[in-house]
This record gives structure tokens, C-alpha cells and sequence, in this order.
């Protein structure tokens, strides 16, 4: 399709069609780039009071004593609070629930145990920050060091250490997911593919790390908090349950935030415990997360290992699939920590006709950071996983990776489809896009060149990954804390537009996007357009962005609560008009019959709403709408990506020569900010492929806890993207959106990581774990090229020790 965007489709329904699908520069842009916005940390109050945490230097341990009296004497210290002052604030919240789940208690700060490097135990309040920090060091904490639980395979074992003696075991659930005749396909199987593979964990390091300031005014008996988070209500209502407040005394704001990736889809116990300070002490009292505590104490994401058995005809039909995943859950919950290894399982078909499954996710406690939502959640570790074992029996089976996958699509006209898991995929042409990509890709020419190259001793592979991913999070009955999202749109009088959204983009771009939309429906110009988010104190309540959901769900909430709008104009207008409201054309500044015979300016009948003078009989005056959108599933994007890259077999080393993205998200509101997100996307798919991993050490120690040992991709590492999209619009909203903030993390990843190992193919390399850094991929190649202790090399391995 054309990159302007132009063959994008437009929304259902009557409207100018002038904004929808044009490439729209944002319109947050000039304050963000210019530096004169307003995060967490640029808020100044009257006498606001700072504060620091103290952390567990420990990843298990008993708390023997705490001594604050050198902390105390540091002048400007206002206060040190330990775990029994905060007698009556209830515990870190979590959301998710599961048949026989075992929840540790969880304190904003901890009580007698310790149970990962970085937990809170104390918190200081002085006049300055660096009095604060100072002084949370001198805090003298006896601990008694004890086992640490770091291995989640290990701490399966019936004699291994435990995280929380009060279960008797790490297994915190069991969840099964079984369908189709599995025993069968089994039996039938021509061939069964079997690997161990390995999502390792990840930290979502936002460019701004948490931060929370929060003012107490005794008089009026409010609380207001500032947060850097992604769901402002919610935190609201656990703030008031936390605290034992009123939930009509408490306010949520989210100024700025830099970035969240979901690891501020959460409610941590700083949330908590500086609203406690500032309620108490009288002063506002502000909290800024260094990126130590960041890395250490805000979620991480990934972290599972999956068994998985493939049965497969010989002509490369799926019969079926197992899967025993562990996945690594911390050692306390976060807001949805049990939950996320769920969607693994939901999304472990891929894009592929799987008539059986059977799967079985265990959850382990380990003494580590809790997991939680990281961009894709779940989604990228299924699709990960399927998409090895399509590769690993493609090549099984002798199969070119294009053919099996083709082979196994469900037809166009098969959706909406229902999986083996249990989920219903909205739309889709997987055929289309894959299609798209080795176009762009040139597939074959790819393909030749890599056997000519293997003949010269070069090492290039061809990578491919067909995703679907659980998008427009998302039906209630399927969420945790609600699945609606809510707008408010309002005309005022002098004829511009607020929106209201319960939304809370945090660099989507829905203040350009939803006032796109909102200028299409009433003939405006975006500049128009106002959009407001993020402080509960005036949008009405909704449920917050992540998932991919703020424009599948919240967007919709925003076109039909202008539709609302639009039908009580069009009203007047025809009264001014002295006609019938009937197929009235928002247009140009102007409300018009289809002939444009008859019109009347948008101006005009916004007076008339609010003098009232004019009205239909009966009619209220004003033009303000509220709409409260609950879909009936969720969407499912699509899309294809191909990599072509070239290994160096004396380095290890990887150079992408060419990356190509063919996705599919519905109809596209702003072609410019979906390639955005894409971009981002991709970005973080190839990142866990190369380079980042967090690492513990056996002492739970946590080896990666700063950007001098985390490895993240920087611009030189990146190749040039080449994207393209089909468009398959949803028919679970009359926009026929689906989201694309996950996209490209989702699909780069396994294309990545097959590519390497096709082209490490004529070694006998089969797999390597990620990330894919050069010493490990080196090693291996040095293993492949060392010939075995006894018998004969295989002819793949002698052919390759030749030409290497």
C-alpha cells in the first residue's frame, strides 16, 4: 500500500473523511521537544519535603534490627519510617486471580524478611534530596543473610529453599489449557519437534523512572498525587484503599511520563507510602526513582523457559502442540504478575490452524524482582516460542520456512476464527502480508544469495516470524479491573472541542489521533481539537492505556461519544433549517444538506446550544456527551517481518543487512505515528534478540543493576526498517481499529533469532538461546567446528569446517 497512509480506509459511518488516515505531525511534540513540559520531577511545591528509600542490600534475609539515630541527626532529616509505622496502610495490591494462586503478603515496606535485592525497608524525608539520600545510608540494618531462591527450574525441587515458608513450596499455581484430541495428534504424528526455549528477563528502563510527589490539604481533606504511571484511576482507587481514605478525598494526576512500556501498569509502594508521609508530616513530600532503583525494584518483564513438543505430518501440517512453560514471578505480586504468563498460553497457536493443545504454565516464586506487563506481555513469549518451532520443523522436515507456515494459515475466509485455546481472532489475511514482506524483502533473491555465500564461507541467514497478537485489552469478563473505557467529548460555546478521555497515553500519540478523529466527525481542523487525560479530577473514570487498547477501546469511546454530539446538532440544525435532521454532512465549518443546497455554519448551531433560544421543542441546551465503550473481544493485529542478516563466524558477531515489517492494524488513524510505534517496536524485539538480559547471580545479586552492564540498542546498532502494511479493518469497533503499540516487539524478535540460526544452519546449528550476543554466539559456532570425540562428523559440519 501507498506510504502515504492514503489507502488506509476511513471510519464507518458519514463523516468529511479529511482527517482520518493522513500523517499528521503530533501535536504534543513542540512541548516535549522543546523541554517545557512537566514531569514527576519538574513539579515544585511550597515546602515540599523529599524523599529516600532504604534498600535491602540482600535477595533473602531476616531482619534482626534497625537503628535510624545517625539517619535522624543528619540535619534537614524531617522523619525515618520503618514497616510498624505504617500501621493500617494495607499491602501492595494485585489484581490477578487464578484457581489455588497462592499471594505472599507484600508491604509497601518490608516486615522481618527481606526477599530481593531492593526491597524497601525504610524511608527517609529531609528538606533536600541529597539530605534524604545521605541519611538513607547511614540507616544501620542487621540482617541474617539467608538461601536465595534464584533458579525457577531449581526452586521446583522438592528440597529446595523456599521464598515464603507459609506455602511450603514455590509453585505459586498450576494452569492447565487443554483442547483437541492432543493423545491423537500425537499418534498420528509423522514427525515430533522437540526444544527447550528460553524468553530471559528483561527491564523496560523508561527514559523517566518512577516518581510520585503527593500534597495533603487538612482543610479540605484531599489528597492529591502526582504519579509517572499509566492507569491514573485505578491507582486512585487503590490509593484510597490502601490508605483507608475516602476515594471522593483523593486525586490522581499524570503529568508527563517518559515512557512506561507497562512497567507503570502497576501500583507500587512508594504509591502509597509518600501519600502516607505527606498526609502525616503536613508538607508535600516528593519521590524520585534513580535508575538503580529502577533497574533493582520496577517490574521486570519475559523471564520464562518452555518445554515444547511439535507433532507435524510429513507434509508439514500442524497435528498439534505441548508446552510445559515456567515462568519466573519474583517474590511478590505486582498488579498482574500471575496473570501475564495466562496470555503465553492463550497466544501459543500463533498464527496457525493447531487443532490440539496442551498446556501447562507453572508459576514460581523466586527471591527476585517481581515479572509483570512488559511491552507485549505474554504475547511476545508466545509468539517467540511458536515461531522457533515452525522454523525447528521446517527445517526438520526439510521445508522451506515460507511453505510450512503457508501451509498451516487459516484461509481469509475462516474469520472470525476460533483457536484451540480458546480465543476468536477477529480478521485477518496472514496470507496478504506474508506475501507483502518477501516482496519487499525479495525472499528469493535472498535465498540464492545465501547458498552462494555458504560456498564462500559466508554465513547469512533468512529470518521470518508471522505474528497475531491479544490486542484492545479488552472485554470486562476477560479483565482483571475492567475492560470498558470511557470519554467525554464537549463543543464549547465558541465552537472548539474538549475531549475527556479515561485513557492516559504517555507517548501513543492519542492528543493527536483522537482530535484527528473528532475533526473528521465535525468537518474541524485537528488545532481544534483539545484532549485532556490523566487527572481524575476531570475526565470520568476510566480504566488506562496499555495492551494496545488506548484507540481500539478508548478511541471508540471518544467516536461515539461525538456521534452523540453530531445527532443533537444535526437536530438543531435542521430546526434552523426548517427540514429533517436526516442525512445532514458535517463539513468545512458547516452543517449541510448532501445536495449543499441548504446549510447553516457549526458556529451557528453551537450558539443556538448554548443561547437556547432557538432549540427544538424540548431539547436541553448545551452539547456535551458521555460515552462508556465496552467491546465484545478483543482485536487481533497481524503482521509478517523478515530479516536477512550475516554472522561472522570469527567474532560471533551479527549485522542485520535488512529488516522488512509487514503489519496489520486495521484501519490506520495517522500512518506517521503507526509507523512510530513500529519503529519503537522493533527496536525492543531485536534488543532482547542481541542484547539485553537481566541477570541474577546465585546469591540473587543483581548483576545487571545499572546501563553500564544492561545492555540497550543504540541508533548505530539499528539497520534501516522497511515497513509496509495490509489493512484488515476489526468489526469489534466501528473505527475498524486494533492497536500497534506492541506490534513490532512482538514480531521482530523470533524473525531475529531464526535468521541467526539459518544461517548458522550448515554448522548443524540448530538453536541458541537469546540474547544472541557475540561471545555465546561464537562459542557455539567454535562447538559446531570442534569435531566430536568419536565417530565422524556430520556432512553439514565438515562442509562448514571447510569453508569457515
Amino acid at each position: 500500500m501507498p506510504r502515504n497512509g492514503k489507502a488506509n480506509g476511513k471510519t464507518n459511518g458519514k463523516g468529511s473523511g479529511h482527517w482520518i488516515g493522513q500523517r499528521f505531525k503530533r501535536k504534543e511534540d513542540p512541548r516535549l521537544i522543546q523541554g517545557i513540559s512537566h514531569y514527576a520531577d519538574d513539579l515544585r511545591l511550597p515546602g515540599m519535603l523529599h524523599c529516600a528509600f532504604v534498600r535491602s542490600p540482600h535477595a533473602h534475609a531476616v531482619i534482626r534490627s534497625l537503628d535510624t539515630a545517625s539517619a535522624r541527626s543528619v540535619p534537614g532529616v524531617v522523619a525515618v519510617i520503618l514497616a510498624q509505622d505504617l500501621e493500617g496502610v494495607g499491602n501492595v495490591p494485585c489484581a490477578g486471580v487464578l484457581p489455588d494462586l497462592k499471594t505472599p503478603a507484600h508491604p509497601p515496606l518490608a516486615r522481618e524478611r527481606v526477599r530481593y535485592v531492593g526491597e524497601p525497608v525504610a524511608a527517609v524525608v529531609a528538606e533536600d534530596m541529597y539530605a534524604a539520600r545521605d541519611a538513607a545510608e547511614l540507616v544501620q540494618v542487621e540482617y541474617d543473610p539467608l538461601p536465595a531462591v534464584v533458579d525457577m527450574e531449581k526452586a521446583l525441587a522438592k528440597d529446595a529453599d523456599l521464598v515464603h515458608q507459609e506455602f511450603k513450596t514455590n509453585v505459586a499455581y498450576v494452569h492447565p489449557l487443554k483442547n483437541g484430541d492432543i493423545k491423537g495428534a500425537f499418534k498420528r504424528a509423522n514427525r515430533i519437534v522437540k526444544e527447550r526455549l528460553v524468553n530471559q528477563r528483561l527491564a523496560p528502563v523508561s527514559m523517566e523512572p518512577r516518581g510520585v510527589v503527593a500534597q495533603y490539604l487538612p482543610g479540605e481533606r484531599t489528597l492529591t498525587v502526582w504519579s509517572s504511571t499509566q492507569i491514573p484511576h485505578l491507582l486512585k482507587t487503590q490509593i484510597s484503599l490502601m490508605l483507608g481514605l475516602p476515594e471522593t478525598s483523593v486525586r490522581v494526576v499524570t503529568p508527563e511520563v517518559g515512557g512506561g512500556f507497562g512497567s507503570k501498569l502497576n501500583v507500587y509502594g512508594e504509591e502509597a507510602v509518600v501519600p502516607w508521609l505527606a498526609s502525616k508530616l503536613g508538607r508535600p513530600v516528593k519521590w524520585i526513582e534513580t535508575r538503580r532503583e529502577n533497574m533493582q525494584a520496577t517490574i521486570h518483564g519475559r523471564d520464562q523457559i518452555a518445554y515444547l513438543e511439535l507433532a507435524l505430518k510429513r507434509d508439514g501440517t500442524i497435528l498439534g502442540l505441548r508446552a510445559r512453560i515456567h515462568a519466573d514471578l519474583g517474590a511478590y505480586y505486582q498488579l498482574l504478575t500471575p496473570v501475564i504468563p495466562t496470555l503465553t498460553a492463550l497466544l501459543i497457536t500463533g498464527c496457525y490452524k493447531i487443532p490440539a493443545v496442551d498446556i501447562e504454565i507453572t508459576g514460581v516464586l523466586t527471591n527476585k524482582m517481581a515479572t509483570d506487563a512488559y511491552r507485549g506481555a505474554g504475547r511476545p513469549e508466545a509468539t517467540y516460542v511458536i515461531e522457533r518451532m515452525v522454523d525447528l520443523a521446517a527445517r526438520e522436515l526439510k521445508m522451506d520456512p515460507v511453505e510450512i507456515r503457508r501451509k498451516n494459515f487459516p484461509k481469509p475466509t475462516e474469520f472470525p476464527y476460533n483457536t484451540s485455546t480458546g480465543v476468536i481472532y477477529d480478521s485477518a489475511n496472514y496470507q496478504m502480508s506474508l506475501k507483502r514482506a518477501l516482496d519487499l524483502a525479495g525472499y528469493t533473491k535472498l535465498r540464492a544469495r545465501q547458498k552462494a555465500g555458504w560456498k564462500q564461507g559466508k554465513y547469512y541467514g533468512i529470518g521470518l516470524s508471522t505474528y497475531v497478537e491479544i490486542c484492545g485489552m479488552g472485554p470486562s469478563s476477560a479483565m482483571p479491573a475492567g475492560g470498558w473505557e470511557s470519554a467525554t467529548v464537549r463543543v464549547e460555546p465558541t465552537g472548539k472541542v474538549t475531549v475527556l478521555t479515561g485513557a492516559s497515553p504517555h507517548g501513543q500519540g492519542q492528543e493527536t489521533t483522537f482530535a484527528q478523529l473528532v475533526a473528521d466527525r465535525f468537518g474541524l481542523r485537528p488545532e481544534d481539537v483539545a484532549v485532556i487525560h490523566g487527572d481524575t479530577a476531570a475526565v470520568p473514570y476510566g480504566i488506562g492505556t496499555f495492551g494496545s487498547r488506548a484507540t481500539a477501546v478508548g478511541g471508540t469511546a471518544v467516536y461515539y461519544a461525538t456521534e452523540k454530539i453530531k445527532s443533537k446538532m444535526s437536530a438543531i440544525a435542521a430546526h434552523l433549517m426548517g427540514i429533517k435532521p436526516d442525512g445532514l454532512v458535517f463539513g468545512n465549518g458547516k452543517i449541510a444538506t448532501k445536495d449543499k443546497k441548504k446549510s447553516v455554519g457549526f458556529g451557528e448551531v453551537v450558539s443556538a446550544a448554548y443561547m437556547a433560544r432557538t432549540l427544538p421543542p424540548g431539547m436541553e441546551p448545551g452539547l456535551e456527551a458521555t460515552h462508556f465503550f465496552e467491546p465484545s473481544n478483543f482485536t487481533y493485529p497481524f503482521g509478517a517481518h523478515v530479516c536477512s542478516v550475516e554472522v561472522d563466524p570469527e567474532t560471533g558477531e551479527t549485522k542485520i543487512e535488512k529488516y522488512v515489517a509487514v503489519d496489520d492494524c486495521g484501519n490506520v488513524i495517522n500512518p506517521l505515528l503507526v509507523d512510530g510505534q513500529i519503529h519503537g517496536g522493533i527496536v525492543q524485539g531485536l534488543a532482547q534478540a542481541l542484547y539485553e538480559e537481566v541477570i541474577y547471580n546465585e546469591d540473587g545479586q543483581l548483576v545487571t543493576g545499572s546501563l553500564m552492564d544492561y545492555a540497550l540498542p543504540k541508533a548505530v546498532h539499528q539497520p534501516q526498517f522497511v515497513l509496509d502494511r495490509t489493512v484488515t479493518p476489526s468489526p469489534v469497533n466501528p473505527m475498524g481499529v486494533k492497536g500497534v503499540g506492541e506490534a513490532g516487539t512482538i514480531g521482530s524478535c523470533p524473525a531475529v533469532v531464526n535468521a541467526v540460526c539459518d544461517a548458522l544452519s550448515p554448522l548443524g546449528i540448530k538453536h541458541i538461546d537469546m540474547p544472541l550476543k557475540p561471545e555465546k554466539v561464537w562459542r557455539a559456532i567454535q562447538k559446531a567446528q570442534t569435531p566430536p570425540a568419536a565417530g565422524k562428523r556430520s556432512r553439514a559440519q565438515s562442509r562448514a569446517r571447510r569453508t569457515a
